[in-house]
């Protein structure tokens, strides 16, 4: 009986791993075969596109539709400015939230409880756009680079994950013996908090690397110097553009042209967005599972 019930299990343990990788697989497919697609239909002849010839991997390779992107001086303009806003918005970002974090994590804080209820409250309610609009305005902000990094610079949500790593990652016995050794909170939280953070800190920078790189509602209302839009700005206004020549032409096979340079532009304009997030990911892999995992715990 015990070798029949031995062979049982191993044979629902194999069905189990079969369908888990059935699983898997069909949401591989599910997440790889639009970014395939896109990739492709950016390389592809725009013809054989909207034929519906290519469905996967690239037909009749051209690339046009990269060569008319980066021949846009405004792209390139595009690409610095947001480089910029994305490291420089990221930095201010993580240590703000840090500085915000670790206090917050401290049992020793007085009235902690009462300033992360007024930290949680801001998730939930907000001045809305018009007050933030006039605070922007009335602190100078309009149309300079602080625009995209101060108003959205400190994430609650990322406040909290932060703290509840600290909470389960640093003890209270470390600080004690760093505050016997004569060791000041600052110094403890430089040569103590902050090389034990690495996770935290990856997880942090992503999140807000990524946001700030796909901002652009920021731009649409705070910016109106084209000099210092963001490329996801920058190529909202390429598209919307292309859509308007369209419309103003009156040759028909002019008109079917630009449609198909522009189909071509589309997707070569997501390939471009989407390459810089990508790169950065797997430098902060090792780190970003450990990190939301430890900060998602209940402290």
């Amino acid at each position: 009986m015990a070798v029949d019930a031995g062979i049982r299990d191993r044979g629902a343990d194999r069905v189990f791993t079969i369908f888990n990788y059935l699983i898997l697989a069909i949401f591989l497919i599910v997440v790889a075969y639009p970014l395939i697609y896109v990739v492709s239909a950016s390389l592809s002849d725009p013809r054989a596109v909207i034929s519906g010839k290519m469905w996967l991997w690239p037909v009749d390779i051209t690339t046009a539709g990269y060569e008319a992107v980066f021949k846009n001086h405004k792209v390139l303009v595009g690409f610095r400015n947001s480089l910029f806003y994305t490291v420089v918005g990221t930095f201010v970002s993580v240590v703000l939230t840090l500085l915000a974090a670790y206090p917050l994590s401290r049992r020793d804080l007085a009235g902690r409880n009462v300033i992360m209820m007024l930290f949680a409250f801001t998730m939930i309610f907000s001045g809305g756009l018009i007050p933030t609009y006039l605070t922007v305005r009335a602190l100078g902000l309009l149309n300079t680079p602080m625009a995209m990094i101060l108003p959205t610079a400190l994430s609650v949500y990322n406040v909290i994950i932060t703290r509840t790593f600290f909470q389960t990652t640093i003890p209270d016995e470390m600080l004690e013996a760093a505050q016997l050794d004569g060791a000041s909170d600052f110094r403890f939280m430089r040569d103590m908090v902050i090389p034990l953070s690495a996770p935290i800190i990856a997880v942090n920078a992503l999140f807000y690397a990524v946001g700030q790189w796909n901002s652009f509602f920021n731009a649409l209302i705070y910016l109106t110097n084209q000099s210092l839009f963001p490329l996801q700005l920058i190529l909202r206004e390429i598209l919307i553009q292309n859509q308007a020549d369209v419309s103003a032409m009156g040759d028909i096979s002019k008109i079917i042209q630009r449609q198909q340079l522009q189909d071509l532009l589309k997707y070569s304009l997501i390939v471009v967005a989407s390459v810089p997030v990508l790169v950065i990911y797997p430098f902060v892999q090792k780190h970003f599972v450990r990190g939301v995992m430890i900060g998602s715990l209940k402290g």
